[in-house]
């Protein structure tokens, strides 16, 4: 009893890594892919998933060149570049997701493709090319003196991860949302702006007065910008950081946004 125990145990344990592999496998292709058609090859090609939130992020970066330090003394160039460059991850995998099944649909006649790796694999490179962006404008922030290493680093990571895990999610409820919905679809794209000033990604929450800073602490991505700073800069606090709920609100939107596209795929008919 116990020899067939453990060979069925063993088994498992083999299907489960075998199971993993493959999917990783079409991740990754569905990522060459989706790197391939949004970019190409011509010109400078794959560099844009580099570039594009490069340039976007600089010209940020140089309108604060010449404002004076903010609250706590940090330098406005690199607060700046912190909060777009990052912010940009969220607002690319959002408004990408709007659509994404109706240009991604000959992908659902393979077996093994689903709606989730479709969206993972493109969140995956959008998330890539915003974290590159992001480390090469703090490294040329660092080298000109107007920052210093980052003060906790897994502080850093954790929130880089965090906010990964919220637009991901989230861009699953889009995705399902916007699918045959051309009225959710048009309101994805103002919503995202909106967010922008309220996001936390150029303010800290201590510089808000009551009782609007509280308001503002319900809303997850301004504690994971909070989180961020903290861990990139040394004067920055973490008062109102709170990872149990974040990764609480990352919980439920990521099984809302599972249970939506599972809904969603039982409502397409293939041809």
């Amino acid at each position: 009893m116990n020899m067939i125990s453990d060979t069925s145990g063993s088994t498992g344990d083999r299907g489960f890594w075998r199971g993993l592999k493959v999917q990783g496998n079409v991740i990754g292709a569905l990522l060459m892919r989706e790197l391939h058609t949004r970019y190409g090859r011509e010109n400078i090609g794959y560099l844009w998933v580099f570039l594009e939130p490069f340039s976007l992020a600089s010209a940020v970066a140089l309108l604060h060149l010449g404002h004076g330090l903010p609250h706590g003394g940090i330098h406005p160039v690199p607060f700046s570049i912190l909060g777009y460059t990052l912010f940009i991850m969220f607002r690319g995998m959002v408004n990408r997701a709007d659509g994404a099944l109706e240009s991604n649909m000959p992908l659902l006649y393979h077996r093994r493709v689903t709606i989730f790796d479709m969206m993972l694999a493109r969140d995956l490179l959008e998330g890539v090319g915003t974290i590159m962006s992001f480390a090469v404008l703090m490294g040329v922030t660092i080298s000109l003196g107007w920052a210093e290493l980052p003060a906790r680093l897994f502080e850093l990571l954790t929130g880089i991860g965090l906010l990964f895990w919220f637009s991901f999610s989230i861009s699953l409820l889009i995705c399902a949302w916007t699918y045959n919905n051309s009225l959710v679809a048009r309101f994805v794209h103002p919503i995202t702006y909106i967010l922008m000033p309220v996001s936390g990604a150029f303010y800290q929450l201590s510089w808000v007065p009551q009782p609007y800073r509280e308001w503002l602490t319900w809303f997850p991505l301004t504690t994971i910008f909070e989180l961020l700073r903290y861990g990139q800069f040394y004067t920055a606090k973490d008062t109102y950081v709170d990872i149990p709920y974040i990764i609480g609100c990352c919980l439920l939107l990521t099984y809302a946004g599972l249970t939506s596209i599972k809904a969603t795929r039982r409502r397409i008919h293939l041809q």
